[in-house]
């Protein structure tokens, strides 16, 4: 019993540090963004690296995932002579839900484990102690561009997602369900002003839609700084920290999920 409450003490220490480790990087990270210099060439970059490399498999994700919602709900709906509501369903669940948290776990298992894998073979061949050694920062040198990166383009990639998702199953309410496209644009857009405005023109579902990838991407960027950083044992923990990587970020998203639904429900009251 000693040796397992001594195994058991050592892990909630270290889950403890690696917790305290985590929130000290990524409140660094956001602090150097305001701190010169400013690596914009780094930024740009990254932007490229995790917004427009990753159009593709997001686009292609949120079509068909649009699709097949479609064609789920068109189902169950013509059970209840109710399919002129699949825009509405397809809408809601898009904007609200399945867009963000796709987006995110898509790019989390393309460009977390990139990232990862990059920062941890700089950590295992000493770059970051060269850097270190030539008086550059490489939090904000590595990841402060990376979060700022993560934060900019997950929205921008989830609005094209809940577009292209949309147009899915507009695919499938056209020519498998038979519904006119007017018809079925104009119940997206009445599923949309339902769900109420905030500041009397901004809809509350286009505010879940863009907090929940906001958040995803600053999760997704430090998760993956975190682990490259901590990375250990040569080749084999580079590995090894792009399986955490992948692991962490794709559950820290689904349970921030949750939370951030609960609490932007009871501020919206949507």
């Amino acid at each position: 019993m000693t040796a397992l409450a001594a195994r058991l003490n050592a892990a909630a220490q270290g889950t403890v540090l690696g917790v305290q480790n985590y929130v000290r990087l990524a409140w660094n990270a956001l602090r150097f963004v305001f701190a010169r210099p400013f690596y914009a060439g780094d930024l740009v970059q990254q932007m490229d690296a995790m917004g427009v490399q990753s159009l593709g498999i997001v686009l292609l994700t949120g079509f068909f995932t649009g699709m097949v919602l479609a064609l789920q709900s068109s189902v169950q709906l013509r059970t209840f002579g109710a399919t002129q509501y699949i825009g509405s369903l397809v809408s809601a669940s898009i904007i609200r839900e399945l867009g963000p948290v796709l987006a995110g776990l898509m790019v989390a298992g393309r460009v977390g484990s990139g990232v990862a894998a990059q920062i941890g073979s700089m950590k295992v061949t000493e770059q970051i102690d060269a850097l270190n050694t030539l008086g550059t920062d490489p939090i904000k040198k590595l990841v402060t561009p990376r979060v700022l990166a993560g934060l900019i383009m997950l929205p921008v990639l989830t609005v094209l997602a809940d577009l292209v998702g949309i147009l899915g199953g507009n695919v499938i309410a056209r020519v498998y369900v038979g519904l006119p496209s007017s018809f079925y644009w104009r119940t997206v857009w009445e599923q949309i002003a339902g769900g109420g405005f905030s500041f009397g023109f901004i809809p509350n579902d286009f505010i879940q839609g863009l907090i929940k990838p906001f958040v995803f991407g600053g999760i997704i960027a430090t998760t993956a700084c975190y682990h490259g950083l901590a990375t250990t044992g040569g080749t084999e923990g580079v590995g090894v920290a792009t399986t955490r990587t992948v692991v962490a970020a794709s559950i820290a998203i689904l349970v921030s999920d949750y939370f951030l639904t609960q609490l932007l429900l009871s501020v919206l009251g949507a």
